[in-house]
Order: structure tokens, then sequence, then C-alpha cells
């Protein structure tokens, strides 16, 4: 029997010549953050605030109920758009995140991102630097 490894050198995914100023990339799927979801992480990286936690304290906030952990959302929206714009690559940095509008237990999150810049690096030769504004869309 022979065994395969995934080869640590993805090949699937975009590459610097396939981004275009103006392109826009949408996720082709969506993610329904769950209770257990929002619990776990809010738990995992001791985030103990009620709102997330609490479904009593919640209810008697003005949003009636918990909100998802905002890490969680900006992470979800971030893996949704991996295949998409940095399969083959890493993220270096976030320049403005904003939470325009609260996610809830339940809601669904698809994202898109649009091309703003494409440039060879000037540090390392041979690769290069792709930014992108990454947008949260709830159902």
């Amino acid at each position: 029997m022979t065994v395969r490894l995934p080869s640590a050198l993805v090949t699937d995914g975009p590459f610097l010549e396939d981004f275009k100023v103006g392109d826009v990339h949408r996720s082709s799927t969506g993610r329904t953050i769950t209770q257990a979801d929002n619990i776990w992480f809010s738990l995992m990286t001791n985030n103990t605030n009620p709102i997330h936690i609490d479904q009593h304290y919640a209810a008697q906030t003005e949003f009636g109920r918990p909100l998802v952990n905002s890490i969680l959302s900006i992470g979800v929206v971030t893996g949704l758009m991996v295949p998409h714009t940095s399969q083959n690559g890493f993220a270096l940095g976030w320049d403005e995140i904003t939470l325009p509008n609260p996610l809830f237990e339940g809601d669904t999150l698809y994202a898109d991102s649009e091309v703003l810049d494409v440039r060879e690096s000037r540090s390392r030769p041979g690769w290069g630097i792709v930014k992108v504004r990454q947008r949260g869309i709830k159902q």
C-alpha cells in the first residue's frame, strides 16, 4: 500500500500573477456560527465577557441575546477567503478593522475581498504583496 502525504508546497489557489487591481473574489460557501462555536472560542481565548457566554445576561442587554465574539467573526471571514486570496501566502497584517453590525449565534457569514494593490516585494525577491479589502457579509 502506498500512502501519499500532502505536499508541503501548496499548488492550489491563486498566485501573484492571478491578482488584478479591482477584482472581487467571493467566498463560495458561508459559515453559520453556532452557540457552541461562540462559547468555545470565547472561553478558549479567555474572553469571559458575559455578552458572549451568558444567555441570561445577554437577554438583559440592548441586543437581547449573546453577541458572537468579534475575533471569531474576523477569523471566519478570513478563513472563508483563504482559497481565493491567501492559499499560497500568508497575512502580513491588517490596516483597519471595523465591526459595523452585531453578529448573533445562528447567523451565517459570507465574505468577499477586493484587490486594492499588487506588487513585487522589495525585501523578498520572488515574492509579492497583495493588498485586499475584506468584507464579512451576514446572510
